[in-house]
């Protein structure tokens, strides 16, 4: 039977690399957390699932968890000491050498998250195990994960993803593209809806239908180029740290389309004075949050 100051023993040693992690993630501006596999496929929006049975993976490729993310630190040690008598069993179980269920995990890419299990993936990656039985789930998609990823490095993944969908599917060459650059996932599709959108209303006073190309064209010159000059004479850019003035023509235009329910006169320039009156006194909280995010390695 195993030592119950023996289990004690190592639940504190890896409740310890727990609250070690998140300091030193602190220091380095990174997050200490597990990956949330909900926050991930959100992003990814995997494609197809099949179940491919019980395999046997790599502990250090469990990377994230569907519901328990924020109970274990992102190299699975536990940060609540909530969870120690559950985890104690576990290792009890090892140490006893008791064969446990194997896990239940999603794939996506070359990496795991744990649907059901995570006691036992903490325990193995706390006592060095390498090798864990699995229920395994796989779900595909065309943005590729491997272990050691963030999720800033997905969002960069699927922006690069939808915009190169995108000129791969409209070939704008009749647009600016290398000035319209988007930093946030689903702005190319949302664009894409606003040219349609346009092009729809440009329709109505036309005998025949308008092109997407012409659509595109119409929309750049009579609702984008009017967004970023209201986004230049209030000097937005400089407001908003990190962000694109394709960003703040997106964002803009969202604010636009809420004044114009109250006010139906409102401009795009009403729309970005606004916006700058409101947010002239987080500055420098927006500055911080870029410079985190800059050098953070989530």
């Amino acid at each position: 039977m195993a030592d119950s100051m023996t289990v004690a023993e190592d639940f504190t040693k890896a409740h310890r690399h727990a609250i070690f992690q998140q300091i030193f993630s602190a220091f380095k501006w990174n997050n200490p957390d597990l990956l949330s596999f909900y926050e991930v496929t959100k992003l990814i929006k995997p494609e197809a699932e099949a179940y491919k049975g019980m395999k046997t993976i790599p502990v250090s490729k469990i990377i994230g968890s569907e519901n328990r993310y924020h109970d274990f630190s992102s190299a699975f040690y536990p940060k609540n000491l909530k969870l120690q008598n559950r985890w104690k069993s576990v290792d009890a179980a090892r140490i006893d050498d008791v064969i446990l269920p194997p896990i239940s995990v999603y794939k996506l890419g070359d990496v795991y998250f744990v649907r059901d299990g995570n006691h036992r993936v903490s325990v193995a990656r706390s006592e060095g195990v390498e090798f864990i039985d699995a229920e395994v789930v796989e779900l595909t998609s065309k943005i590729p994960l491997e272990e050691g990823i963030t999720l800033n490095e997905i969002r960069r993944r699927v922006v690069e993803y939808e915009r190169a969908r995108f000129i791969e599917q409209f070939e704008p060459s009749y647009l600016p593209m290398e000035r319209i650059v988007f930093t946030a996932p689903g702005s190319y599709p949302e664009m894409v809806h606003h040219i349609l959108v346009h092009k729809y209303y440009a329709n109505q006073d036309r005998d025949d239908e308008m092109t997407f190309e012409e659509g595109a064209i119409s929309w750049y010159h009579n609702v984008y180029l009017k967004i970023a000059e209201a986004i230049e004479s209030e000097h937005l850019l400089s407001e908003f740290p990190g962000q694109t003035e394709a960003d703040l023509y997106m964002w803009l235009v969202r604010r636009w389309d809420e004044m114009k329910r109250v006010d139906k006169k409102a401009t795009e320039l009403d729309a970005a004075k606004i916006a700058r009156e409101q947010y002239k006194d987080s500055f420098w909280k927006r500055w911080f949050a870029y410079m985190r995010q800059k050098f953070s390695r989530q």
